[in-house]
């Protein structure tokens, strides 16, 4: 196959869906966790589920950028926001998260915060430079996909030696979440369908561990339908054949190793936490990332005095437990009412990749 065209062929993924539906054991249930939220948007704008088999069961995962990071993460960027002679700049998705009292940063600036969004890390390093007299802090997020442009744009700033830009830096890894799930024994999940991007960054490699450990396969999987019903016939054939192995389906873009240039910029700009909350997981040790000390002027952090927030998330909202594996959307009694992409109450209706919003634009039949 050569065209994207081809991986969304309908009489292709019948055949695969035939080929699952034959080597099914009725006798057991398989459930397995999509843990990225563009496999999740992907399996309900194709109705995956409806292809597969009644004991093959998809569980929604914690891979979401923006509805991981807990409320307190959104008051903190906001009350900074709010500080006199900042312009405080993040990705779009970002703008819509609500924090405390159903307040986002659209609603900060339509306040007046100077709060803008752009497309790219290196927007935020342009609008320092055009903008001498104003402190610009990047408001940085995401998994191992988007933290590369992030230590790249500390050190292009370093070079440059600018004083009046920061960054709030609030990047989140994959592998030890995933070993958090797996330890908590919350949901009983007997594979992975392992995340597309984050994967071409880091490589196959730092799943082995988890794999292993915890006698689960993982099949990182590209983002079509045909590769993700390929990546469920691959995890059905490990458990049938008792493999527990980390396999990549989506050769055409990830390898074991990944890409070493992007792991030695963040491995040089940036260090692990001891520990970083995670909406409806609590604190997860070394499972974020910092600004290292040495470039600690860069540091919004350390630059700027930042309010000890203890958050209240909203009593009926399931965002916490829907990131676990625990509740589906249609489970909770928001969804789709109070709660819709236009009003969001919970950050999993925010993103596109959030489940909620999955599963209220595509696959509400389905879910």
């Amino acid at each position: 196959m050569k065209y994207i065209e081809e991986f969304r062929n309908g009489d292709y993924a019948k055949v695969l869906a035939k080929e699952i539906a034959a080597i099914v054991n009725p006798n057991r249930h398989y459930q397995f966790m999509e843990f990225c939220g563009g496999h999740t948007h992907a399996i309900h704008r194709y109705g995956i589920p409806s292809l597969l088999p009644d004991n093959v069961e998809m569980i929604h995962g914690p891979g979401c950028p923006v509805c991981v990071l807990p409320m307190s993460i959104t008051d903190k960027a906001i009350a900074l926001s709010e500080k006199p002679n900042i312009i405080l700049c993040t990705y779009a998705d970002m703008m819509r998260v609500p924090g405390t009292g159903q307040i986002s940063l659209l609603h900060a600036k339509a306040k007046g915060s100077d709060v803008r969004m752009i497309y790219a890390a290196s927007d935020a390093l342009k609008i320092a430079q055009e903008n001498p007299q104003k402190e610009v802090v990047f408001f940085a997020i995401g998994f191992e996909t988007t933290t590369p442009p992030t230590a790249l744009v500390i050190k292009q700033a370093k070079k440059l030696k600018l004083t009046n830009f920061s960054v709030f830096c609030n990047h989140v890894l994959t592998p030890v979440p995933m070993e958090h799930l797996l330890q908590s024994k919350e949901v009983k999940l007997d594979g992975f369908v392992g995340p597309a991007h984050v994967s071409i960054v880091i490589g196959s490699k730092p799943y082995e561990a988890v794999g292993q450990k915890y006698n689960k396969p993982i099949v990182i999987s590209g983002f079509e339908p045909l590769d993700v019903l390929h990546s469920i016939l691959m995890l059905i054939r490990q458990i049938n054949e008792g493999r527990c192995e980390v396999e990549i389906q989506y050769t055409r873009a990830v390898t074991r190793s990944g890409n070493l240039l992007s792991q030695q910029v963040v491995a040089d700009i940036l260090e692990l936490r001891d520990q970083f909350e995670w909406r409806g997981l609590g604190f997860i040790p070394q499972s974020a990332l910092k600004i290292r000390a040495e470039y600690a002027e860069f540091d919004a952090e350390k630059r700027f005095e930042l309010p000890d927030v203890i958050a209240k998330e909203h009593k009926q909202c399931l965002c916490g437990e829907i990131l676990r594996g625990v509740k589906k959307p249609m489970e909770c009694k928001l969804f789709a009412k109070v709660c819709v992409p236009e009003t969001p109450l919970g950050s999993c209706m925010v993103s596109s990749e959030g489940a909620c919003a999955a599963v209220y634009a595509y696959g509400r039949i389905h879910a």
